[in-house]
């Protein structure tokens, strides 16, 4: 017992160590856009209620987003796209998990805007791949770092089908804007 108690001790106090290095960032309210352009039809959706945390020290950056947050200006195509393509209620969430490869070159206690490189798991509609892309970081001050990034993925790389019958009008790759304000986390 007396061993076990040790463990913990040691194991709360890393912890606590851990911690007050640890410069973490988060949000609760992050965006994302995603667009989808044919000759047909544009599409467009909003999520204005993304969850993202930061952490500089180790450079882990992670998302999580509730597929159904997202709005559209019609809304057959919000049902559709909860209902018959990303499948909103087998898959609520599209995560990602993953480094700022490099965070070492960004200097996230000095006011400036920082070229980045992002890469790790994409999952969207239960399945998951590997990207890599860029953005940039703009540090505001010690409490407030803008991250951005405009990027593309393929329909099809996600499982997500797209009926013959509307396949004019939604594109095989969407552009995905993300926009997020973090807030240093408080201790």
């Amino acid at each position: 017992m007396k061993t076990l108690t040790s463990i913990l001790t040691a194991i709360t106090l890393l912890l606590a160590v851990n911690s007050t290095h640890a410069q973490r960032y988060v949000t609760k309210n992050g965006n994302i856009t995603f667009f989808s352009e044919t000759p047909v039809e544009n599409i467009r959706a909003v999520n204005k209620s993304v969850n993202s945390a930061l952490d500089t020290e180790t450079g882990q950056f992670v998302f999580k987003v509730l597929m159904k947050s997202f709005q559209f200006k019609k809304a057959l195509m919000q049902e559709d796209f909860n209902e018959n393509y990303v499948e909103s209620d087998q898959y609520p969430n599209s995560t990602f998990q993953g480094n700022v490869v490099n965070h070492k070159d960004i200097d996230f206690d000095k006011p400036g805007t920082y070229e980045a490189t992002v890469k790790g798991d994409l999952t969207i509609h239960g399945v998951t791949n590997q990207i890599k892309e860029t953005g940039t970081f703009k540090v505001v001050d010690k409490e407030t770092i803008k991250g951005n990034s405009t990027f593309t993925i393929k329909v099809e790389d996600y499982d997500i089908k797209i009926p013959k019958i509307v396949s004019e009008k939604i594109a095989e790759e969407i552009e995905i804007k993300v926009d997020v304000t973090l807030k240093k986390l408080k201790k």
